[in-house]
């Protein structure tokens, strides 16, 4: 079901109000929906009532009790509105029925953009610094999971997360960015163009009031989000102590699959995916691999075939014909380059030159050189 609506948000004020009592995080407000159902019983209940739920301390039934901030409730509120926010509840039958399931879902979330709540959801998360065979890697995933019928899932960060997005939007199909900070601005700025490219063809999603900075403490609250809505979890590139390896485990925690991209021993950008292929999850290298993994638990509709550029065969001389030969994905510096072939800088780079033009090698800064995987 896709959903794209204005709301009276009067009528979300009450789920405001408990969300706002000191005391009260997402588990406790979870425990206290499933006692009394709505957020207006949770705020009229006794002291006697209150007491029994599992965990509420006398700070958060004492502020229940004596409610002071529904002012503060109100100018959220209005502030949403103001920003043409849409909100969906824990409640309300448009909630994303994965991210139900975790243990302390948030009770509310705003959006921006269109919600589809049917089509099943994959995320792709990895490096804000990632290489070139790293981006390529995500936009192709995700472009060729769009085509599958999934909805591509991402944080919007630098990096892979925007890389797997865009291949999502390249396929003409749907993406979900769950944001680390408010919907009243855009992080990072040079995503502003996405932000509003997924705003009209997906959904951007965040739990933070609209005016909330993107600081640090953020994330991992977001990355639980991203794990808690998707079917699995494909990290790309990583390093050992990154976000993208928080929502690796917490897909796991929440029984969701795990997928990890292999790449160089050599890179550091390596370390995550490996250490989580040597845990169990599952070697992704193409979409076809999570796509067998997941075929009993969703069934994606593939969208239209969409035309993919025409190849035209290239013919290479003798010095082309070497560099090809020693090239791979990731990047080479010049005189490494050199020295593996019989021929002088000077040839070299005429031919990388022109095999940069012929679209077939990529030049990245620092004079490093790599095939040009093909794109979606």
């Amino acid at each position: 079901m896709t959903i794209h609506m204005t709301q009276d948000i009067n009528t979300h004020l009450p789920w405001f109000i408990l969300k706002s009592i000191p005391g009260i995080g997402n588990l406790l407000y979870k425990r206290l929906l499933d006692s009394f159902k709505t957020p207006e019983k949770a705020l009229a209940a006794g002291e006697n009532e209150l007491r029994t739920i599992r965990g509420i301390s006398k700070k958060a039934v004492k502020g229940i009790l004596n409610c002071t901030v529904r002012e503060e409730a109100k100018q959220e509120l209005a502030e949403i509105k103001r920003a043409g926010l849409s909100i969906v509840t824990l409640n309300d039958p448009h909630y994303p029925p994965l991210l139900r399931e975790i243990p302390d879902p948030p009770p509310f979330f705003t959006y921006r953009g269109v919600l589809d709540t049917t089509s099943p959801c994959i995320a792709i998360v990895g490096s804000r610094n990632a290489s070139s065979y790293g981006l390529e890697t995500a936009s192709r995933l995700g472009h060729d999971l769009a085509l599958s019928g999934f909805q591509i899932v991402s944080g919007m960060a630098r990096g892979i997360d925007t890389a797997a997005h865009r291949g999502a939007l390249a396929a003409t199909g749907k993406t979900l960015a769950i944001l680390g900070n408010g919907l009243a601005s855009v992080y990072p700025r040079e995503n502003t163009r996405l932000f509003h490219d997924i705003s009209r063809k997906g959904a951007v999603v965040s739990e933070f009031s609209p005016d909330t900075r993107p600081e640090p403490r953020n994330f991992p609250i977001r990355n639980r989000l991203i794990a808690g809505i998707s079917t699995g979890t494909v990290v790309v590139e990583a390093a050992p102590r990154s976000g993208s390896l928080i929502t690796a485990r917490l897909a796991a925690e929440f029984s969701r699959e795990v997928f990890a991209v292999p790449g160089s021993i050599n890179s550091f950008r390596s370390r995550g995916p490996h250490a989580l292929i040597k845990q169990g999850a599952t070697l992704v290298e193409t979409h076809t691999d999570i796509i067998e993994e997941l075929h009993h638990m969703v069934h994606a509709e593939p969208l239209p075939a969409q035309p993919r550029r025409s190849t035209e065969t290239v013919l290479l001389d003798t010095v082309q014909q070497a560099i090809m030969s020693i090239l791979d994905p990731y990047p080479q510096h010049i005189d490494a380059i050199v020295e593996k072939t019989d021929h002088d800088i000077g040839g070299i780079s005429a031919a990388l030159l022109d095999l940069e033009l012929k679209g077939i090698v990529k030049q990245s800064p620092g004079k490093l050189f790599s095939i040009k995987e093909e794109q979606p």
